[in-house]
């Protein structure tokens, strides 16, 4: 084992590193993290689609797949994601480009145990024939699962106009299709895949736990020293992702959901040997800002687009595709091409006048303040990060490499620039009412791809920056010497600061984090805010319209790390906060002052309200399951309105009628919020006082609105039918809580956590009824209730309702067969999740914040639920499932959508079905928070 070699780490980073090679050429990093409630590994394999065989497309992610079906050792096919869920865990896995990712997390007391099942993955794994079929059909539901996804329909065609012959064209997924034919014949390629590609010196591994560094490195040796090496080298082909024949070329692809998009691509070298200086994002910093004079500003200003970014794009072993995405208005798609000319005259402007080094040093020093006070992630994304970092970065830069900008090199950077250029661009053009002349395979998305005439490249080579547009000016939001103040909190947990008729201020001092920010929370409840879905409409409008109009003013202070957003909710609206407290209250005061402006143009509404309506109905295309989790909340809320009813009543709004509702929204105001983090209690109370005089200029006291929810005691079955053009049926079955107490929040959670993962095994691996099978506990205005869900290319509603059913029946008998030893694990590992550990600021803040909309005001619904867990018993647990769930008249809720290859069977009739969803709701009984 090589000696080991420093970590560079945040000076607020408590954890201790520590990196060694095992004699295996496995590559470990160890941290010790004291503070964590949950253990974690994870493994990156420098494998991916690129090393798929040509004859099988979607090897690596079928192989990805097959790891978890059962080891030498461990050879339970579901035992692995058994055992994990057991000891309140959690386990995932991707497959990328050039990387395999494997990880979980679990109890620190079972670390051992589980790290003994996943290093099983990497020494002996059993690749069981009689799975094979099963799993590749778990790969065909996961392909169709996304056939209708934009994402991946345009993704397809860029794989299909870049050189052929680089890996990146291999189509990654993989389907029946392409993993067909005998399952003897798959399963001897899939093993001489694993044995040529999967190599201990090609693997990074992290663990993360609350356990000495000397233990971690005891377990490290012990479980992955078995790992063989075949000291692989990776020898993928050094080809250009582009070639000279696919430069230079327009290409026009038709999506499902209305988008218009254009994205100007640049043919780059690799970029991780840039990773210490960062010439890119310095860049991207420039090119991308939406501060005044920006490319973005001028262009929105000329009513061409909604939004742009750079820096995106693809990247690997031998290239990076740089891109400047933007998202058109309807005027915009009519001039594309002085758009691109616009950008390549800002990328002359930043060229000639934009690199230098004070420019480049505010950047860096905001990533040096961000790596200064580093705020901690969970133990399982730390790990997961990590890993890959391990496949980039130098040893010591695992954790500080994303943060290094070591200096600016104006050569470096030039010949970066003076590739992006209209003689090295790709133009890509993604709208509705496209010509096309060819298909993509797999995925059937229209597209064109035709050369770039030379006159509008010549006109493009001498764009020069339009009158107007200019560089960023210094930021005065930036603050360089930020520093926690040491003073301690007086409260265990947030306490009412100022208070008033209609208003409550809560403030809690951190005194654990040791960083110099804060949260700031404020709920702004008005009676006009939904009490119809045209007031929902107007609501929603209203709050698009305000954050569009502060993006200029703001956005020098989002760069500085003062972030904000603006978001609607049941009874109004809420404003978060966020960033360094330095110059989070000037941040505020300049929010509050752009807000009670309201001056909205006409020609902003018209681009807003459409873009709002082409997101309300383009939730028509999204996945039918993602539909019917959207349709719950509007089913059983009664303040949650159908988008397309919304968007139906939003078509004939006017600037007018939106002024018109925001006087009205703010005649009646109840504010609550909250002050978290390195905020002072006299400045809370200060705060306070402030925020209730300026509501008093133009507001009166309000109470806070009802927050009403449908009850679903006595009703039985209740069905609704959702109509969604999908190949694919999909179901979410719902149980509610009557009572919001903690003995039926640890009742509910107990249940859910109990079945999650045999439901998994059950209806998925065994039972190949789909991709999205799971369960979940979920609590909808404080009423605790359960969830089960199945996206299915397989089978109907009808037959999904009955399986759901059949395993409910069956699963009192599973519960009788679990130990008095498995129970106690069980219940402990949810109560491991229960009271998780707060990771950093952002988490603790909002707990604290759901706490106060649930009414907790004592911040230990937590602890009481826990206490209600604890006292729970197998038998206990029987009774309360056969009680709410099997039952001949169980009260539910039952949403479902049936595919387009299932219409011919058996309709799904059980139930009282919902045919008026207004009137539904209007009559049901309902619960008021």
């Amino acid at each position: 084992m090589s000696t080991c070699q420093s970590v560079i780490s945040s000076p607020n980073d408590h954890r201790s590193y520590r990196h060694l090679t095992l004699t295996n050429g496995l590559r470990v990093l160890l941290v010790q993290d004291m503070h964590s409630a949950q253990a974690a590994a994870s493994m990156a394999v420098n494998v991916g689609h690129f090393d798929d065989p040509q004859s099988r497309p979607g090897m690596a992610h079928f192989l990805e797949h097959m790891l978890f079906l059962g080891t030498a050792k461990f050879p339970e096919a579901g035992g692995y994601h058994s055992f994990i869920n057991q000891h309140g865990g959690s386990n995932n896995a991707w497959t990328g480009t050039e990387h395999t990712n494997f990880f979980f997390a679990i109890d620190p007391l079972v670390f051992a145990e589980a790290l003994d099942r996943f290093s099983q993955f990497f020494i002996a794994p059993l690749f069981n024939q009689e799975l094979v079929d099963r799993e590749r059909h778990a790969i065909e539901s996961e392909f169709t699962l996304k056939q209708k996804d934009d994402i991946r329909r345009i993704y397809q065609v860029l794989k299909e106009t870049v050189n052929p012959a680089h890996p990146f064209s291999k189509f990654s997924v993989g389907n029946l299709q392409t993993l067909g034919g005998d399952e003897q014949q798959l399963r001897e390629e899939l093993l001489a895949f694993y044995k040529s590609h999967y190599s201990a010196n090609l693997m990074t591994l992290c663990l993360v736990a609350p356990m000495a560094i000397d233990e971690l490195e005891q377990y490290a040796r012990r479980y992955f020293s078995a790992i063989e090496n075949h000291d692989l080298q990776k020898t993928y082909p050094e080809l250009p992702l582009f070639s000279s024949e696919q430069l230079q070329k327009q290409i026009h692809i038709v999506p499902l959901k209305e988008q218009k998009r254009l994205t100007l691509s640049f043919a780059l070298p690799a970029i991780d040997r840039f990773y210490r200086s960062k010439p890119l994002t310095f860049i991207s910093h420039l090119l991308g800002s939406e501060s005044h004079g920006s490319l973005f500003s001028k262009l929105k200003e000329a009513g061409f687009i909604n939004g742009l970014s750079a820096g995106g794009g693809i990247n690997g072993y031998n290239f990076k595709e740089y891109s400047i995405s933007i998202q058109l208005t309807d005027r915009g798609l009519n001039q594309t091409d002085k758009v691109v000319a616009a950008c390549f005259g800002y990328i002359k402007l930043i060229a000639n006048t934009g690199l230098e080094d004070w420019r480049y040093q505010e950047r860096a020093n905001l990533l040096k303040l961000a790596f200064r006070y580093q705020e901690q992630i969970k133990a399982l994304d730390l790990a997961s990060h990590l890993s890959i970092n391990m496949q980039h970065y130098q040893v010591e830069d695992t954790v500080y490499g994303d943060y290094r900008m070591d200096g600016l090199d104006v050569a470096e950077a030039r010949a970066l620039m003076s590739l992006m250029t209209p003689d090295n661009m790709r133009l890509q053009l993604v709208a509705q009412d496209l010509d096309t002349e060819q298909q993509a395979a797999w995925y059937h998305t229209p597209y064109q791809i035709k050369p770039i005439e030379e006159a509008r490249l010549a006109l493009w080579r001498c764009a020069e920056a339009e009158t107007g547009m200019e560089l960023p000016r210094p930021n005065p939001f930036i603050v360089e010497d930020a520093i926690a103040r040491g003073e301690p909190s007086r409260h265990p947990e947030p306490v009412i600061v100022a208070e008033g008729a209609g208003y409550r201020i809560w403030h809690k001092k951190d005194d654990e984090f040791n960083v110099p920010k804060g949260h700031l929370y404020l709920s702004l409840d008005s009676d006009q805010a939904s009490p119809t879905p045209r007031h929902a409409a107007l609501t929603r409008l209203y709050v698009e319209m305000l954050l569009d109009h502060l993006t200029e003013h703001t956005y020098q202070a989002e760069v500085a790390g003062l972030s904000y957003n603006i978001y609607p909710h049941q009874g109004g609206l809420t404003l978060h906060l966020t960033g360094f407290t330095g110059n989070q209250e000037t941040l505020l005061a300049l929010l509050i002052d752009k807000a009670r402006e309201r001056s909205f143009t006409q020609e902003r509404f018209n681009l807003i309200k459409r873009q709002l309506l082409r997101s309300w109905y383009n939730h028509a295309q999204a996945k039918p399951i993602s539909q019917l989790f959207t349709s719950l909340t509007v089913t059983l809320q009664k303040r949650s309105y159908e988008l397309l009813r919304m968007a139906e009543l939003l078509e004939d709004i006017t600037l007018d009628d939106l002024h018109d509702h925001v006087s009205a929204f703010y005649e009646k105001i109840y504010l609550e919020g909250l002050v978290y983090g390195d905020w002072l209690e006299q400045e809370a109370q200060s705060l306070g006082k402030r925020l209730s005089h300026i509501l008093s200029l133009v507001s009166k006291p309000s109470r806070e609105s009802a927050r009403e929810l449908v009850n679903l005691q006595g009703k039985g079955t209740v069905l609704r039918e959702l109509n969604i053009a999908h190949p694919d049926s999909a179901i979410i079955v719902y149980y509610q809580s009557v009572f919001a107490t903690p003995e039926k929040m640890a009742l509910f959670s107990l249940l859910n956590h109990t079945m999650s993962s045999t439901f998994f095994h059950e209806l998925r691996t065994q039972r190949q009824l789909g991709y999205m099978v799971g369960t979940g506990y979920l609590p909808l205005n404080r009423h605790p209730g359960m969830i089960f869900y199945v996206q299915s290319p397989t089978a109907g509603p009808l037959q999904l309702l009955e399986a759901i059913d059949e395993f409910i029946a069956d699963f009192n008998y599973a519960v009788m067969q679990i130990t008095n030893e498995q129970w106690e694990s069980t219940k402990q590992g949810l109560i491991n999740q229960v009271m998780e550990h707060d990771a950093n600021l952002k988490t603790r803040g909002q707990r604290y914040w759901v706490s106060i909309g649930n009414k907790d005001y004592h911040f230990n619904q937590r602890e009481l639920v826990v206490a209600e867990i604890k006292r729970q018993t197998r038998a206990g647990l029987i009774k309360f499932m056969m009680d709410k769930m099997r039952t001949k008249h169980s009260d539910r809720l039952v949403l479902f959508s049936t595919g387009e290859q299932h219409r011919h069977l058996e309709r799904l009739q059980a139930g009282s079905l919902i045919t008026d969803l207004r009137t539904f709701k209007q009559q049901a009984e309902q619960f008021n928070l």
